[in-house]
């Protein structure tokens, strides 16, 4: 079955987008060769030296009665003094290609335009469509594309089941490739070349270097497949691509920093995949046991292979021993948090039990994450815009008269508070001695957002006055930011919607 037709024409010759495949001619589709074969004008990109990989792809379908049309870049990566510059010099030759084929359009012919791979996927037959499409029936032919020629010549699986697969180009600035690199499962760079230094390094600095394989010229003459780590950065052409296969049921690499186990101690923020970082969904996919609070680990998607050690809120030092009793065994281990991990949470319960002789010489990371109070504070407006304090109203650790000292100190100075754990069903009047405290020192008027379950399913986002914070409208999902003196609140919009800031600049005494 033909591919889909595009026909919004006003009359003239039909344009094929024809995708060719990677490079091998026998994996060009049968509707491709019937393109070719039903076209008048056949038209193929390439640079100034006039050799296109395309044309010579399709080489044995071409007759001596096809009319050929070589569109060919004035640059590619050299300098140009076009007026506008490298990407003005594309536009203008772009324009100057699409007025060629349309003449043959409008006289009638048919134009196949032929493009290695697949034509809608990094190709240059797009700029083409862009400017035609509209104008005549045009009809594009799915290939083939590197992508899939590259697993198939690595012979390993590229994604499976629930893995995410991210394609990136390596012209991304380096720090950007990290990051993806870091967060995916699965991935593939393309356009190396020139790149291929800065794309090694991403892959080095996201700690995927050593997963990473190297395909050259798949299925093509010359081919080439290898360790990415092994590649001379001098040897690579642009068509080459850098592949990070499945980890599922795929060997750890030989060499790896992880080799011996470690421990990663992360924060899922305040809720859902939306409020991870792209380190932490790194450290989450590669690990092979997560640890941690059950509410916790059900934020994290299960992933075949991966063991999962769930565990009640009241055991943290537990839970850190056998997270590092693990790691000694040599698993990798990520101990999941909620919020930052550093902030109430548990890289303090890890790194205590760390310190212990026993693991001395274990890895032990920590990645942040989004805490609760920034998250809280970005829904409600900028209450955190000057100096602030945190404190934990939980007393399970440390005395009530500790807490009470510490809400009198910030409230005299004149600190936004941000207020962790204000109550639970077995501490239920922390908030009311909380709030009475604090309107020794601060208005009855003061706002205090009162945030529950941020980025949650039961969000709810409200802002009242101190002398009304009722607590019985307060719970352990719930936290609380209290005003200062200078900390603004307005309603906003046709809906009335509260927003809270606290200006960056203080008054002078």
């Amino acid at each position: 079955m033909a591919s889909p037709v595009n026909d919004t024409s006003t009359g003239g010759g039909k344009l094929y987008g024809v995708g060719l495949g990677p490079g091998d001619p026998n994996l060009m589709t049968l509707r491709a060769v019937q393109a070719i074969d039903e076209a008048d004008v056949i038209a193929y990109h390439s640079a100034r030296h006039g050799r296109s990989i395309a044309r010579s792809i399709a080489a044995a379908h071409l007759r001596p009665d096809h009319v050929e049309e070589a569109l060919v870049y004035p640059v590619t990566t050299e300098t140009t003094d076009h007026p506008g510059g490298y990407r003005g010099a594309l536009e203008e030759f772009y324009e100057k290609a699409a007025a060629r084929l349309a003449a043959h359009l409008d006289a009638g012919r048919t134009v196949a335009v032929l493009a290695e791979g697949d034509p809608m996927f990094y190709g240059s037959y797009m700029h083409m469509h862009k400017r035609l499409a509209d104008r005549y029936t045009t009809e594009v032919i799915p290939g083939v594309t590197s992508v899939s020629a590259a697993a198939a010549r690595l012979g390993t699986p590229l994604v499976e089941g629930e893995e995410i697969l991210t394609i990136l180009p390596g012209t991304l600035p380096e720090e950007e490739l990290t990051a993806r690199l870091a967060a995916t499962d699965t991935a593939v760079v393309m356009k190396l070349g020139r790149t291929f230094p800065a794309v090694r390094g991403a892959f080095e600095a996201s700690g995927r270097l050593a997963e990473a394989r190297y395909v050259e010229r798949a299925t093509m003459a010359g081919e080439r497949t290898g360790e990415l780590a092994e590649i001379d950065p001098e040897s690579v052409p642009y068509f080459s691509v850098a592949v990070l296969p499945s980890r599922i049921d795929a060997p750890r690499p030989s060499g790896s920093s992880d080799a011996t186990g470690e421990v990663v101690v992360v924060g899922t923020g305040p809720a859902g995949p939306l409020w991870l970082t792209p380190e932490t969904r790194g450290a989450l996919a590669a690990a092979d046991d997560l640890v941690g609070y059950t509410t916790y680990l059900d934020r994290v998607p299960v992933r075949p292979g991966q063991a999962r050690h769930g565990s009640d809120n009241k055991v943290e030092s537990e839970r850190a021993e056998f997270a590092l009793d693990l790691a000694r065994r040599g698993r990798r281990v990520a101990v999941v948090s909620g919020g930052d991990p550093g902030v109430f949470a548990m890289a303090t319960a890890v790194l205590e039990a760390a310190a212990q002789e026993e693991y001395a010489d274990l890895p032990v990371r920590v990645l942040p994450g989004v805490t609760a109070a920034n998250a809280a504070a970005a829904r409600a407006g900028a209450p955190l815009g000057h100096d602030y304090a945190t404190i934990s109203l939980s007393d399970r650790l440390k005395p009530w008269e500790v807490i009470a000292e510490r809400l009198r100190a910030a409230a005299s100075a004149d600190l936004v508070l941000a207020l962790y754990n204000p109550g639970s069903k077995s501490r239920t009047w922390q908030v009311g001695k909380a709030r009475d405290l604090l309107l020794e020192h601060r208005s009855p008027d003061t706002p205090v957002v009162l945030a529950r379950d941020v980025g949650g399913p039961t969000e709810s986002v409200r802002t009242v006055r101190l002398a009304d914070v009722d607590p019985a409208e307060v719970d352990m999902r719930t936290l609380l930011i209290v005003g200062s003196s200078q900390t603004r609140w307005v309603r906003r919009g046709e809906t009335g919607r509260s927003i809270v800031w606290t200006p960056r600049r203080y008054p002078e005494a």
